[in-house]
């Protein structure tokens, strides 16, 4: 699968209104790099979708109003299941982003360059996903038609690319490029009793999904407040001449030590007694499980915490 930074471009387009997305199964998807500014120019793969009985999702450079009234129009009068989306990206990385989604899709960029024009196109030049769910925001293309082969050839030619460039900016580009075309997109499905409960169920996933990408982002450390408690022995070493230094060290190091503590006394413990206890026994591993009342081996129990998570709240 693929995502992609471009919503629908009028919201007529919505075909779920309670999340306000536009959700299309088994799609036609047609890909150029031209301005659409009359329907008249594909007016003709119109019919020919239309009789497939088909959604269509229209990916252009830009879709002109007259155009957008016309496809709102038939898809209200005459039943015509589509969406306009904008291309991604701008200038000749917006033309290689076609070119990749077109890969994934087994479809064609109709586009001057290679001699193609919207109204000479037919069903063979269109690509097609089992499913695109398309928000204000994004584009989510799930499980492309297009070869596996040319999906491989075209990830080693980006990596070629990535290899011989020597400018950061181009370089960053085509990371995003080659992580969009070779990463895959997961759906999760959160059920529950009722609505409430769906509500908090999803509640924890949207947490954990953020957390998984701070930690891949920096890392992890161990959780439970113990990596901040044993970086607060650091500080003992400080000394300053001044009065007033030195207390701020001493500060900054209860609060070093202050989430673990809050931890175990929000479970019933004795704060200050495991704080002081871990402190002894100085092995960065070992934490206090509040849940089970014992000390592990944080890590290997599973009780970490993002570095990014542990960082930017202290």
């Amino acid at each position: 699968g693929m995502k992609f930074d471009r919503g629908y471009i009028s919201p007529y387009f919505i075909t779920n209104t309670k999340n306000q997305k536009c959700e299309f199964e088994n799609p036609y998807i047609l890909l150029t790099d031209k301005k659409l500014s009359s329907i008249n120019q594909i007016i003709g793969v119109l019919e020919e979708v239309h009789k497939t009985q088909r959604p269509l999702v229209v990916v252009a450079e830009d879709v002109e109003s007259d155009a957008i009234a016309t496809l709102i129009l038939n898809k209200y009068r005459g039943g015509l299941q589509v969406c306009a989306v904008k291309a991604p990206g701008f200038g000749d990385n917006r033309k290689a982003m076609l070119h990749d989604i077109a890969v994934l899709t087994g479809g064609e960029v109709i586009s001057d360059e290679v001699g193609t024009t919207l109204e000479n196109i037919t069903l063979a030049n269109l690509g097609s996903c089992k499913k695109m769910t398309i928000s204000k925001d994004d584009t989510v293309v799930l499980d492309g038609a297009g070869s596996k082969e040319e999906i491989a050839e075209r990830c080693a030619t980006i990596k070629a690319m990535i290899g011989n460039t020597t400018s950061d900016y181009e370089k960053e580009k085509l990371q995003e490029r080659l992580a969009k075309l070779s990463g895959g997109v997961a759906v999760i499905k959160v059920g529950g009793a009722n609505e409430t409960e769906v509500g908090e169920i999803k509640d924890r996933v949207t947490d954990a999904l953020n957390a998984t990408r701070a930690a891949c982002d920096e890392g992890i450390v161990p959780g439970g407040g113990v990596a901040l408690l044993y970086a607060s022995l650091v500080l003992k070493e400080f000394k300053f001449p001044m009065f007033d230094q030195n207390i701020g060290v001493r500060i900054v190091e209860r609060a070093c030590q202050a989430p673990c503590s809050a931890i175990v006394r929000n479970a019933g413990g004795e704060g200050a007694v495991v704080v002081g206890e871990l402190l002894k026994k100085n092995d960065p591993k070992i934490g206090f499980d509040a849940q089970n009342d014992e000390y592990v081996n944080m890590i290997e129990k599973g009780i970490i915490d993002p570095v990014k998570v542990v960082r930017t709240a202290f």
